[in-house]
Formats: C-alpha cells, structure tokens, sequence
C-alpha cells in the first residue's frame, strides 16, 4: 500500500473556509460554568469542545427524558394511538394530567414529554413501547450502549431519583448528539407550543428557555430533583454550526449553557476539509478497458477548528498500486485520514468514479502488439 499527503487540495478547502471565523476571545479556561459535570460538545463532529468533570457518574434528572424520547421515536409510530392505564396516572412531579382510559397519540405524549416534562407521559410510552417499564428501561440501556454512553444507567423513563440512575455529562450530551439527528426529535424539541388532541389540559408549553433567550436555540431538556439539582441540555444553530451544551447540577444553569454556547460560537467555525466526490488520484487498473480509474472522497467531513488550527491540518490517503478490472462505481477502495496537530480525528474508505470492464481475451491481445 502507497501513502501520500495530498497538501494542495487541503490548502484549497480549507482557504475558503476562513472568511467565517471571527475574531476570538481566550481559550476555555476563561469559560466561568458552575456545574458539576460540564461539556460543550460539535454535533456534527463530536468534538468536545470544552469539558469538566465530564466522566463523574452523576443524577439528571428529567434530562432522561431525551433517551425516551428517542427509543420511542425508534419503535414506535407518531400516529400510534395510546390507551392510558392506571398505572400512567397521578405520577409524582410534572405532569400532562393523563387520566385512566384516555385514548392519545403517541405524538401528544412526545410533546407531552418533552415540552411539560411530563411524568406520566414518560410511563405511558414506557408501557406502550417497552410492554413495561421495565422492557422499556432495557430499551434504553441498550440504545445506550450502542451511541457508546458506557457510564450510564436508566432504572426508568423519567429521571426521578434512584441511586442506580446515572450517567455523565459526555454520555448525556452524545446521547442527545444521537437524538438530534432524528427528525421529529429535533421538531419536536424546537417546539414552544403545542396543542395536543385532547378535550384538557391541551396546551403543551415548553419550559426550555433557550428556544427564546439565545439566538439560534435548538431545544433540548430542562431537569430538576433534589438530588440531581439543576440539569440542563441546551442546543443552538449559528452558521452551519450546531452546538450541544450540558450542564449537570449546576444552579447557574442557563447562563452557563449560554456562555459555554457563546465560547464555542465565538472560537470554533465549521470548516470543509473535503467535499464528497472530492477528486484524490487515479489508480491504475489492471486488464481493464481503460488504464486508469479515478479516485474520489465518498463523503464530505467537516470539522470545528479555532483560525490557528487551520495550519494544523493534514490529510494523508492510502491506495494500491493497481485495481483489478471489472471495477464497479462506487467500489469502497484505500482509505482517507485526517490529523489535527499529529492526532487522527477522521478516516473513512473513499470509492471509485466510474465502472470499468474486464478486457476479454481479443482485447488482451490487441492491447499487448
């Protein structure tokens, strides 16, 4: 396998992108944020961004919620009508006022959930999708595994107190980085106000100030118990720049998110480092009806940079020497990486352009007079 540096087109992508950063204000220790688990983290990336205490095992609350929302989201159908069960009724906390018998979309209880923080929305879907709570918190742990959030545990949907109910700031945050990519999680977290199908207690409205108070707000989850004490996950959106900020216990807890926003907006722009079908070398082929077949980058990647890291990259590409004919487009071949200062933050496979056939034997022996 050959490795070469392709320096000219990382040079070309990233130049254009430098007329987007602004000027910056001092690196993360001058963030001041009082939680006790803390992280700013790029959506589209996972680059974390700024972090403390990130890994402490910690209560959040109704934060939970983001988990159930996207496990029902994943197993269940919006128009899904659900008939309440007494055991969904008069749930400690914040309530939607479900009430035994009442006949409800699982749409309602989303928004129910998510925007009211609902408590016994948070069980009826749990009963609803899950047969129990109890196959419903399996769901959770599952899907909590599979985003890769290891330091957490869900004894229930909702995020009332129990000690073996935890998780941390980073797993929190890429499990909302999870949800976010979902889209009627992200509508629906966007949401001030809904009005659900129902007789009362129809008007749902969202206790997430971070859609009003910051420019470019996402959503996400407020929380709040004794002992997990303030519990926040604030989103926002600035020029294809999309922030997760997630505060745990902290009473400051809105104004941290937005200056953890604001540091991150004010120092990070999203930067194109490659395009998808980017051209990268031709390969030759072998007994093919053409010589060469070009190479191209399958996806684009993107990632956050300060303006003084621009320099800092570079991207490195893994091909063979020759290709077997036939060749099909699209053909997953070598591999692309990308390095911040010397550390690997990317690699991927990149594809071939176009089909290319197998000469059949007269071609061969035309092609060797």
């Amino acid at each position: 396998m050959m490795m070469k540096m392709n320096k000219k087109y990382i040079i070309l992508s990233i130049g254009v992108c430098l007329l987007l950063f602004s000027g910056t204000i001092g690196y993360a220790d001058g963030v001041k944020v009082h939680g006790e688990g803390v992280i700013l983290m790029d959506t589209d990336s996972g680059r974390v961004l700024y972090e403390y205490n990130p890994y402490s095992e910690l209560s959040m609350a109704s934060t939970t919620k983001i988990m159930t929302a996207l496990v029902a989201l994943e197993n269940g159908n919006l128009d899904d009508i659900v008939t309440i069960k007494k055991s969904s009724v008069g749930i400690e906390g914040s309530s939607i006022y479900l009430y035994e018998e009442e006949e409800i979309s699982l749409e309602d209880l989303l928004y129910g959930l998510m925007l009211r923080s609902g408590n016994d929305a948070a069980i009826a879907i749990a009963e609803f999708i899950g047969g129990s709570v109890d196959g419903f918190v399996e769901l959770m742990n599952k899907k909590a595994k599979e985003i890769g959030a290891r330091n957490t545990n869900f004894t229930n949907p909702h995020g009332l107190s129990d000690e073996n109910h935890y998780t941390t700031s980073y797993d929190l945050t890429i499990i909302t980085r999870a949800a976010l990519k979902n889209e009627n999680f992200n509508k629906i977290v966007k949401t001030q106000k809904w009005v659900a199908n129902r007789e009362k207690n129809q008007y749902f409205y969202n206790k997430n100030k971070t859609l009003w108070q910051y420019e470019g707000g996402d959503g996400v989850k407020t929380g709040y118990t004794k002992k997990a004490g303030r519990c926040l996950v604030a989103s926002a959106t600035r020029n294809d720049l999309q922030l997760i900020s997630t505060v745990l216990n902290d009473g400051n807890w809105f104004n941290d998110c937005y200056e953890l926003l604001d540091y991150g907006f004010q120092n990070f722009s999203q930067v194109i480092i490659y395009d998808a079908g980017q051209y990268v070398e031709n390969v030759e082929v072998i007994n093919g009806n053409k010589d060469k077949v070009p190479i191209v980058t399958k996806n684009s990647f993107t990632y956050p940079l300060r303006k003084e890291e621009i320099d800092k990259i570079t991207v490195f590409y893994k091909l063979p020497p020759g290709i077997e004919a036939p060749i099909k487009k699209g053909e997953e071949i070598g591999e692309i990486s990308v390095y911040l200062d010397g550390k690997l933050i990317h690699t991927e496979k990149m594809i071939t352009k176009e089909n290319i056939n197998k000469l059949n034997i007269l071609e061969k022996m035309l092609k060797n007079l």
